[in-house]
């Protein structure tokens, strides 16, 4: 498989193979701002998560 995109990626004019890099380049940056943004939610949603209301809820 990794050969097959290779072989494709070698037949692109250079602009079209820097336009792929850029889009590999958004799908690296789109997880990591993912992993970014649940890692601030944590923080705002702890209240809402730990209380003694939804504490039988944590063993689940």
């Amino acid at each position: 498989m990794h050969a097959e995109l290779l072989n494709k990626i070698r037949s692109l004019s250079p602009e079209k193979v820097k336009a792929v890099e850029r889009f590999v380049d958004l799908l690296e940056n789109e997880q990591h701002l993912v992993q970014d943004a649940t890692g601030l939610s944590e923080a705002a949603f702890r209240k809402v998560w730990d209380n003694p209301e939804d504490a039988d809820y944590d063993s689940l």
